[in-house]
């Protein structure tokens, strides 16, 4: 069974290169230059992974991206841009890619990415935890398999990364997780924009758990993170 790709680019040249080349590797790709169409695309093609650009007419790829994870919120996201400030990566991130090109790219390493990807997803921690019903963490319970935090009779959605981090913090609950580990496990690779992508999704994982003073997330600066429940 083929991977379905919903790839959204308006450059012509660019979108035809890149749209052959990975329907030739076996790919099922859905081609879409306006992102004003993007979301009926999305819910009618029901990809497996979205590679979108940024700049695009009608509504940019950050929105866009907003729009899929709250619908989706396992599906990977590769943002495919000329965009290189670190402020710019940083918002791709934070509002749900996965990963981040930028332009010019060569189509081996885009290919590399996807499978990666793809990879990580069919490997998720979710998948993984689906038969633990949930984890009680002071006031909080956690359910990874429907990607919730619940406290009383509040209910926060995660996103599919965040789901992916807690996981991995309450895991080692008490004990040090590794950054480096972590990295690698939620995004295969270490780099600079996945270590600040991680610093967003820490910060937000606090955010959501500052309701019990008991529950820490402490950082242990150059090694890693403790989930701390006193």
């Amino acid at each position: 069974m083929k991977h379905k790709i919903l790839y959204v680019e308006d450059e012509q040249f660019l979108s035809k290169v890149v749209k052959e080349t990975l329907e030739h590797q076996g790919f099922d790709v859905h081609l879409v230059k306006d992102g004003a169409q993007v979301i009926q695309a999305f819910d009618h093609f029901e990809p497996d992974i979205c590679l979108l650009d940024v700049m695009l007419p009608n509504i940019d790829g950050f929105a866009l991206g907003r729009i899929i994870k709250a619908r989706k919120p396992e599906i990977p996201i590769i943002y495919l841009t000329a965009k290189s400030f670190t402020e710019d990566v940083l918002t791709g991130f934070e509002v749900g890619a996965t990963d981040y090109v930028r332009k010019p790219f060569s189509i081996e390493e885009l290919i590399v990415r996807i499978q990666n990807q793809l990879r990580l997803r069919i490997n998720s921690i979710p998948s993984q935890t689906a038969v633990v019903q949930h984890i009680s963490l002071g006031e909080y319970i956690f359910f990874p398999d429907r990607l919730e935090l619940r406290f009383g009779q509040q209910n926060i959605k995660l996103s599919y990364r965040e789901t992916q981090v807690l996981s991995l913090l309450t895991s080692n609950l008490n004990q040090q997780t590794d950054r480096k580990a972590l990295l690698l496990a939620v995004w295969g690779d270490d780099s600079f924009f996945n270590s600040r992508t991680l610093d967003v999704y820490i910060r937000k994982l606090r955010m959501y758990l500052q309701n019990d003073p008991k529950i820490e997330i402490i950082t242990l600066k150059g090694k890693g993170y403790v989930f701390h429940v006193g």
